[in-house]
């Protein structure tokens, strides 16, 4: 059995993104947070949705011998716009942009390839940070599972999408 492995995903609100990852066979665990913004102490949702420069991002911890790192990516990018900048649905704002986070350089080659077959079916170059994971401080308690908590809470996602995600991988 292989090593857990996270990688952090910025796709626009962070309570549907969060939910849709939870769903797919071989996530092991979901954190939502603020990343790669310029605070060094923790920030409340309140300065993050007045653009301080974080952005609503999902930690996903996941089994790469059930779902691979590549395999991951091919369904985030089916949940983000990958050409709209700082917006994702109705939701606007530098805190709702798209961004690939690492923290293990060894994931580098695969974003990078997974980036370049998306650049290739668009014919444009997507609008997706990609980055090293700069910082991450986790959201506050009553973001953390949102829509289970509230199943008929705000999201940017179409029902669709949950409905494609519990699905996968489960055949």
């Amino acid at each position: 059995m292989s090593e857990l492995q996270k990688i952090a995903l910025a796709g626009g609100c962070f309570w549907g993104t969060e939910r849709y990852f939870q769903l797919l066979h071989g996530v092991r665990d979901t954190t939502v947070g603020y990343a790669n913004g310029p605070s060094d102490h923790t920030p409340s949702y309140e300065e993050v949705k007045h653009g301080i420069g974080h952005a609503e991002t999902v930690m996903v911890t996941f089994d790469p011998d059930m779902i691979s790192l590549s395999e991951l990516l091919t369904q985030y990018f089916s949940i983000v716009d990958p050409l709209s900048v700082n917006q994702q649905g109705h939701d606007i704002g530098i805190q709702y942009r798209t961004g690939i986070y690492y923290m293990d350089e060894t994931q580098l080659p695969v974003i990078r390839e997974a980036m370049k077959a998306l650049e290739n079916m668009l014919g444009e170059k997507p609008a997706i940070e990609i980055a090293p994971l700069d910082c991450f401080f986790t959201a506050e308690e009553y973001h953390q599972d949102y829509l289970i908590k509230n199943p008929q809470g705000y999201c940017h996602l179409p029902s669709s999408k949950f409905e494609e995600a519990k699905a996968y991988g489960r055949s």
